[in-house]
């Protein structure tokens, strides 16, 4: 296998032993679907050959023989021919000349604001990475410069576990560089890294919540370890609930108020930017949607989710000027046996009241065994939609809550704080993830 981390296909498969194919990771038809972070991307594409049929003896020596006779035919046959045609005559030269190319309809420059134009523009801010942990896993993923000074954002997944390891970056120049990890957040799936490079070109990072459903899109990245690929889509829905656990069975899970688009994403995706038609990157490549719950991933099937600029800048902002990055909770925990509407709050989790003393929903009035059914007029069926609309806010903003107590509903406004701020006592308990509590 070639050292080179980034050597093209070709390049890997001229090395590669004869016969050596990649496992089948097709989905399970009828399973319920399983969102994950896409899988580690291989650096290089395999491509399953067909077999070769055997043919016996007697079946050579018959296509062998047939085939003489088919020649010795066509060959009398010919001069023949030749004979009654040309008779006395000289051969005639004939040449057989193909249409040639209109370039009044092939344009040398690219229309703006086309496909090819954008991803033109978008394609030298965009990366490839490779990392790999002290204990040799590596995986591979994309990302893109968000600062001239070497600032570099892409998914905590990617580069998870490589503070003792390496992180290398291939830049659209071919250049490789080493990287150092700034800072990452498990909780939003988002990781910093920097390169001692200067004079880079930065992408702008759009508005996220400006999207509506069906604006255009185009992912870039290196699916597969095939960097600088392009797929486009549209935004098929807004705010779903994308939870996504990490490598590690120590990392907690992130919880992300996802974009959702049908642009083919696959592993090695991760991190790579969603581009807006603006050439704007309104969104990280972050998860896709596989019918399989094993660990071999089928390829894209059009449901791919991306964590939303605005919370992006938010996070990586504070990467870049802290190395850590923090959430918004209101204070409380869930139970998660409800079964009824809306999402209820714990009576008791092991001896704490499922309201945090002092935190800001005790401070608003919420109490133990109300019923959130809402929040800023937005419905709440399930414990991951309370958490991951809480988690697309900044400490400090307000929300409103629809609570039901006593079978009347009322609104109530809660200030945010963020999580280091709040004692969780443990956050043990009656949530659907320990770290889930919001």
């Amino acid at each position: 296998m070639s050292d080179n981390p980034f050597a093209s296909p070709d390049d890997v498969a001229a090395q590669a032993p004869d016969g050596a194919v990649t496992p089948d990771a097709a989905a399970t038809p009828g399973a319920p679907a399983v969102y994950t972070a896409p899988a580690s991307a291989l650096a290089f594409a395999e491509v399953d050959k067909p077999a070769r049929a055997r043919v016996g003896a007697g079946a050579v020596t018959a296509i062998a023989a047939g085939a003489l006779l088919i020649g010795a035919l066509g060959g009398f046959g010919a001069a023949f021919a030749y004979d009654q045609v040309s008779g006395d005559s000289a051969p005639s030269s004939q040449t057989a000349t193909l249409p040639a190319a209109d370039v009044t309809d092939s344009p040398q420059t690219l229309e703006p604001g086309s496909i090819g134009a954008i991803s033109a523009a978008v394609m030298p801010s965009v990366v490839s990475i490779e990392s790999s942990t002290a204990e040799g896993r590596a995986s591979t993923g994309s990302g893109f410069i968000v600062r001239e000074d070497g600032y570099i954002a892409t998914n905590n997944h990617v580069v998870e576990g490589a503070e003792g390891g390496t992180v290398k970056v291939l830049f659209s120049d071919g250049s490789v560089v080493d990287a150092t990890v700034v800072g990452t957040s498990s909780d939003y799936d988002l990781a910093v890294l920097k390169v001692d490079k200067t004079g880079l070109t930065p992408l702008a990072l759009g508005d996220s919540d400006a999207l509506v459903v069906g604006d255009p899109v185009i992912a870039i990245g290196s699916p597969l370890g095939l960097d600088s690929t392009v797929t486009t889509g549209i935004v098929s829905a807004l705010h779903r609930a994308v939870t996504t656990s990490g490598e590690s069975a120590d990392t907690a899970p992130a919880f992300i108020d996802a974009i959702q688009t049908d642009a083919a994403i696959n592993p090695g995706n991760s991190g790579g930017p969603l581009i807006d038609a603006a050439g704007q990157v309104i969104g990280i490549n972050s998860a896709i949607a596989s019918l399989s719950s094993g660990q071999d991933q089928a390829g894209s099937v059009g449901l791919g989710f991306a964590i939303p600029s605005n919370q992006v800048r938010r996070t990586v902002e504070e990467i870049i000027a802290t190395g850590t990055a923090t959430f918004p909770v209101v204070g409380i925990m869930l139970d998660p046996s409800n079964q009824g509407e809306g999402v209820l709050v714990a009576t008791e989790v092991e001896g704490q009241s499922g309201v945090i003393p002092g935190g800001p929903a005790d401070e608003a009035g919420i109490e133990p065994g109300d019923v959130i059914t809402a929040i800023d007029g937005r419905t709440i069926a399930r414990g991951d939609d309370l958490v991951v609309a809480i988690r697309a806010k900044a400490p400090g903003d307000t929300v409103v809550l629809t609570v039901k107590r006593d079978g009347k509903e009322q609104d109530i406004t809660v200030k945010l704080t963020a999580n280091t701020d709040v004692d969780f006592g443990g956050e043990a308990g009656a949530t659907p993830e320990p770290s889930a509590a919001p």
